[in-house]
């Protein structure tokens, strides 16, 4: 560190570029110094070199296309230190700032090295420093080809001192020829190895010219012998990683490309695209591969459109030959950000782009049989819990399946429990609609006043409490699919003239709207009640009546169709021992109760007897006498006579009567003897009938379980 005199500082004199001429006319006149400050909104920015004849031709305008920027002048403190004294040399002058961090003024830069060189009891060697700066051994010599100065760096490379080298003449060390050739010819001499006894070293001598060229010296840079076998290992590592690259470029599948800026080939890989470039690779070296896409070879230039995007590109290319190339172009920017590199990696992918389009075909052609095969599946669980085995439930079906093919009304009669909600979904489950909504609407069991919005819907803000964004029914919520109205004799007659308009127009309105909505719904509907008496009351309208009988179906009672009780029997136990891990099981003669007894509730009322026995069955074999109990209660006061509801040959109804008693004779009073007192028959007759009857049960459930 070193001080600066304070008499050496001068003061900045300056002036704003915005002042009138005559405030920089008056500025300028009364400026001793050589450099005149210019200030923009009161910031310094820039200075102006002002000699005697610039002073008095200068003008505003003159200055300011003279001025130079004052970001490049450095800024001192009072103690300047030595790394500072590099940066003044090569300015005119610094600025000088103050404690309080100010401008105080500015100092010349001869200023500077005159004050350095007069504080003699602090001097400062420059030339000195910057030799023991520099890692390399310098030695400079003069024209008498005498070492006049060198660096530690150098005496150590050389393994010498200083007094053995200074003032000596330079070929006791190095090559006398080398540096008679650099005095007479004033060229640089590289890379000469000098090996002797004492050292091995690595010179270069450079000249040193005057303002006439001519050479009055020469400086000589060493380097260390083993500073140049590192470089060398360094040289032979860089081999080694290029054949490493080599044989990883080979490897690689994809061909690679390595283009510049403008779209030059520079280097290519092993693996080449056959076919694709119609000229050996070698011959486009050096040349503009952009030109071939306007020549039509292939299109697009992944190449020209990593240039203009200034990223990473993917595209498929189209060739003249009619194969598709994936080709990835990848930038390499250098350190000012600039595009310096394109590594373009290019696939043949014409047989994957066919076989992509035939696995896309096979998938189409999979996902459809996906599809039918999955419909076959849920058509066939739907149907295994269709549980019948009787002609009239045959029939029944039979009939099912073939109106599933169509979207005609459907209305299905029977008793409350025969199983009409399951007929209607075996309906929508084997017809064109099964991929489609399934909505059922008990339209008994809500309220008048609900029903409509609930069915056709309603716009917003159409009644109080309504839902602010209003409300599709149901007729839009099934709109493709099928809706399932059950209990439809329960819907009021104000109704049942908007149901009407639905089945004729195929249209609904929603409350407080004005305006239709085409809906495309198949209408099954469903009653418990004699719909036809219902019209001839006018309880029911007669035109509404004939648009839901379009296709009508009949289910019959579970009384009718006897051959379905001990399946149905037997599904629902088997529901129930799953669902509560039991083993309940029905005895046969529990079975001829079952079937014997008249099921006024239908399937629903078996179902629920069933779940009632298991749940409160001792055991696991449930049998006759435990049913009994269950099927007597509420039903004794009722004397229920035989029911035929078909005429059959009359032994086939004596006899199904006579099976019937026997079972219940013998089911009550446990004994043939007494049995048969009860019948009024000999008890040998009751012995056999009993048998038979009971052979015939064992041999059906035994086919039913097989």
């Amino acid at each position: 560190m070193f001080s600066v005199a304070k008499e050496k500082i001068k003061p900045i004199v300056s002036v704003s570029v915005d002042e009138s001429e005559e405030v920089f006319r008056a500025t300028l006149n009364k400026l001793k110094e050589p450099f005149l400050f210019l200030k923009k909104q009161n910031q310094l920015f820039a200075y102006v070199h002002i000699g005697g004849k610039e002073k008095e031709a200068a003008s505003v305008e003159v200055l300011l296309k003279h001025a130079k920027p004052i970001d490049g002048i450095c800024c001192l403190s009072e103690q300047i230190s030595l790394p500072v004294l590099f940066q003044i040399i090569g300015e005119p002058f610094a600025i000088i700032r103050g404690t309080d961090g100010k401008s105080a003024g500015y100092i010349q830069r001869e200023d500077v090295l005159a004050e350095l060189f007069k504080q003699e009891n602090k001097s400062v060697d420059l030339l000195k420093i910057i030799l023991t700066s520099i890692p390399m051994g310098i030695f400079v010599l003069d024209k008498e080809k005498t070492i006049i100065n060198c660096n530690d760096a150098g005496l150590k490379m050389i393994k010498s001192t200083a007094e053995r080298v200074l003032n000596f003449p330079a070929e006791n060390i190095f090559s006398k020829e080398r540096i008679q050739q650099v005095f007479s010819t004033g060229k640089t001499l590289l890379n000469h190895l000098e090996i002797t006894n004492e050292m091995g070293v690595l010179v270069d001598y450079s000249p040193i010219l005057n303002y006439d060229h001519e050479v009055e010296g020469i400086i000589i840079v060493v380097q260390d012998l083993p500073m140049v076998e590192e470089m060398a290992m360094e040289i032979e590592h860089i081999k080694d990683l290029n054949k490493d690259l080599n044989a990883i470029l080979s490897s690689i599948y994809d061909e690679i490309l390595v283009v510049n800026a403008k779209g030059e080939l520079i280097r290519f890989s092993e693996n080449i695209l056959h076919d694709f470039w119609n000229v050996d690779l070698k011959e486009l070296i050096g040349k503009n591969i952009l030109e071939l896409e306007d020549r039509g070879l292939f299109t697009p230039s992944v190449t020209r459109l990593v240039i203009e995007k200034k990223k990473k590109v993917s595209v498929v290319q189209d060739t003249l030959n009619g194969r598709k190339i994936l080709a990835v172009g990848n930038p390499v920017f250098n350190e000012q950000n600039e595009l310096d590199r394109i590594i373009v990696a290019s696939r043949d992918i014409t047989e994957t782009t066919r076989l992509k389009s035939e696995l896309q075909e096979m998938r189409k052609i999979s996902e459809k049989y996906k599809k039918e095969l999955d419909d076959f599946k849920t058509k066939d669980r739907f149907l295994k819990k269709l549980i019948y085995c009787s002609p009239k439930m045959e029939k029944i079906m039979h009939q099912v399946k073939k109106i599933a093919d169509f979207s005609s009304t459907v209305l299905l009669h029977g008793e409350s429990g025969v199983g009409k909600e399951v007929i209607a979904q075996a309906i929508h489950q084997l017809g064109k609609r099964s991929d489609q909504s399934f909505l059922k609407l008990n339209c008994g069991a809500i309220p008048d006043n609900l029903l409509e919005s609930e069915l056709f819907g309603y716009a917003k803000g159409s009644f109080t409490g309504a839902d602010k964004n209003g409300k599709d029914g149901y007729f839009k919520q099934a709109d493709g699919g099928i809706l399932f109205l059950d209990e439809i004799g329960e819907m009021p007659l104000h109704l049942q003239v908007k149901l009407l308009r639905v089945l004729q127009e195929h249209e609904v309105i929603p409350i407080g709207s004005t305006i239709p909505i085409k809906v495309d719904v198949q209408i099954i509907a469903a009653t418990n009640k004699n719909l036809a008496k219902m019209v001839e009351e006018g309880t029911f309208r007669e035109d509404l009546y004939y648009r839901l009988n379009v296709i009508p179906l009949n289910i019959p009672p579970l009384r009718e169709r006897t051959e379905d009780i001990s399946l149905l029997a037997f599904h629902f136990l088997q529901q129930l021992n799953e669902r509560y891990e039991r083993n309940y099981h029905l005895t046969p003669d529990a079975i001829n109760v079952l079937e014997f007894y008249s099921w006024p509730g239908n399937v629903r009322e078996l179902q629920n007897i069933i779940e009632r026995l298991v749940v409160t069955a001792d055991h696991s074999a449930i049998d006759a006498e435990f049913v009994s109990q269950f099927l007597s209660l509420g039903y004794q006061h009722k004397k229920m006579k035989p029911v035929i509801t078909r005429v059959i040959p009359l032994q086939d109804a004596i006899d199904y009567v006579e099976e019937q008693l026997i079972v219940m004779a013998m089911n009550q009073y446990k004994t043939t003897t007494r049995a048969a007192k009860a019948l009024g028959i000999s008890q040998s007759s009751v012995s056999r009938k009993y048998q038979k009857i009971v052979t015939e049960k064992n041999s059906k459930l035994e086919n039913y379980s097989l």
